[in-house]
């Protein structure tokens, strides 16, 4: 091993304290424990596919690592630096874990995460995801931090990077049947991007039932019965699963016809979109919207600025979140006038 997760964490802590894009960030320490926290576990998520909690040499390489490092000193903008850096990533990530977090505990429970997206997420995956996600490495987390709101300007009390490195951070509550801040972060990039190897490799142990190595028609079909109900109730036509299986194999093209294996995913040519596969086992609005896609519509998405899924998912979802914080401030402002302005006529 060459770097452990405290070493990540470190390596990051230099970034925060010497980065003139996180300057913003000096005054508010709970927040700069998060972002350190929410960019190791990007850096361990992308780098780390042996799972071990520790990068190699060679993992290290692989994710260019290094080069990642090298962007951020050289552009001070930091949210220019989507790879593990930017804030607004981070920011996207913290709130929607608060978001589903309503008792603001530390924890998610099963019913917490099937709100994820709109209920997007069938019942069926979220198990599995509790029993056999990718997590952040092996630790053990008796006891859970509250977290604190999440806020454009930052401000309130949060977990230390210190602790995540050491394990005993926002992670690893399997056996409790709960899912850290962490472990959430790892799910949020598997589910927001499946173009790429680790999160093909996230969903690809879920799916996988009988952990042989492969998924077969046997593995697939209890999570599309749960789609076809889900399909019939909406009033959606039914795809039979054996159409569907042939759909995906002829699409995947799989080594071993009837089994597809990570690797045949993973394949240069297909994994962009072989995260399909997962969608239309459970993701029922991303599976309708790969099948009804716009051609003009991804013509414009192979031209627009963005690298990956995820870029492009969380410069929306940002815009979004910015403009729902100015309109709550504008009513604040509002409120805030009228009343001065009774008080007055008083």
């Amino acid at each position: 091993m060459v770097a452990s997760r405290a070493d990540v964490a470190e390596l990051v802590t230099e970034v925060l304290r010497l980065h003139p894009g996180l300057k913003f960030l000096s005054d508010h320490t709970e927040f700069q424990e998060k972002y350190v926290v929410t960019v190791a576990c990007r850096v361990m998520y992308s780098a780390n596919s042996s799972r071990t909690g520790g990068l190699s040499r060679r993992e290290c390489r692989q994710a260019d690592l290094l080069g990642a490092w090298r962007d951020a000193d050289a552009e001070d903008d930091i949210n220019r630096v989507t790879r593990f850096f930017s804030y607004e990533h981070f920011y996207v990530l913290y709130c929607r874990y608060w978001e589903l977090d309503t008792d603001h505990d530390g924890r998610l429970s099963r019913e917490d995460l099937l709100k994820y997206g709109d209920h997007k997420l069938s019942r069926a995956i979220v198990d599995r995801i509790y029993e056999v996600g990718a997590r952040p490495g092996p630790k053990q987390c008796p006891a859970r931090a509250a977290l604190p709101p999440p806020s454009l300007s930052a401000s309130s009390p949060a977990s230390s990077p210190a602790a995540w490195a050491a394990g005993a951070g926002q992670g690893g509550g399997r056996s409790l049947g709960w899912m850290g801040y962490e472990d959430f972060v790892y799910f949020m990039l598997s589910e927001e991007d499946k173009g790429n190897r680790a999160s093909l490799a996230y969903w690809f142990e879920c799916v996988d039932l009988d952990g042989d190595g492969a998924v077969s028609p046997n593995d697939m079909r209890p999570f599309y019965d749960v789609q076809c109900a889900t399909m019939g109730s909406l009033g959606h036509d039914v795809v039979p699963f054996a159409d569907l299986a042939c759909q995906m194999s002829d699409m995947i093209h799989p080594e071993q016809p009837g089994r597809i294996r990570l690797t045949d995913l993973v394949r240069r040519d297909i994994v962009a979109n072989a995260g399909v596969v997962f969608d239309a086992l459970f993701n029922l609005d991303k599976f309708m919207s790969f099948e009804q896609r716009d051609p003009f519509a991804e013509r414009h998405k192979r031209e627009d600025p963005f690298c990956t899924d995820w870029d492009r998912f969380a410069f929306a979802e940002y815009n979004r979140l910015a403009l729902e914080e100015e309109q709550r401030e504008a009513e604040m402002d509002l409120d805030q006038s009228q009343g001065q302005g009774a008080s007055f006529e008083a």
